[in-house]
């Protein structure tokens, strides 16, 4: 009994070290907003035009590194769609990383490895996962007319790039 007791409270004090946050619950669980859009899709956008930077002169595999360079033609046009209509909506545009996508960006700008096509294509599977359902959701949930247009246009790319994306993940 007492060892149970033990265990418990053992993993209940872990699982408050680890920080069960509100923030952590997928995007889906959490408020939509406009703003929190824009900043999302902006960091993204940066991020996967940064990324395919990096990554397209170093490609083994054609396939990939053709992939690569279309994320970033596709994404830096996308950029300045969403400048556009975040500045008709009066939102401001992130204009850097943040923490997270800089520190994957310079794991792949300083890449050491082997499998830099197969971790390369790996993350922009789940970028693009994410991307999807962010933009499925804006498309829906946005206020903004311009927002919610931008949206709506650019989800079939997205949706596009993870098709395509996907087959390269076999």
């Amino acid at each position: 009994m007492f060892r149970t007791t033990k265990l418990f409270a053992s993993v209940a004090l872990i699982a408050i070290a680890l920080g069960a946050r509100a923030d952590d619950k997928p995007a889906a669980d959490q408020p939509f907003d406009d703003a929190t859009f824009v900043k999302k899709a902006a960091i993204g956008g940066m991020y996967e035009v940064q990324v395919g930077k990096a990554v397209a002169p170093q490609a083994k595999n054609d396939d990939v590194k053709k992939f690569a360079e279309k994320m970033v033609k596709d994404h830096t046009t996308a950029n300045e769609e969403l400048k556009a209509a975040a500045l008709s909506a009066g939102i401001p545009v992130p204009t850097k990383l943040d923490d997270k996508h800089q520190q994957k960006f310079e794991s792949f700008k300083s890449y050491k490895g082997t499998n830099l096509d197969q971790d390369y294509v790996k993350d922009m599977v789940k970028d693009h996962e994410e991307d999807v359902a962010l933009f499925t959701r804006a498309s829906k949930e946005a206020k903004d007319a311009a927002i919610k247009n931008f949206a709506t246009k650019t989800l079939p790319t997205l949706q596009k790039h993870l098709e395509m994306v996907k087959k390269l993940d076999k």
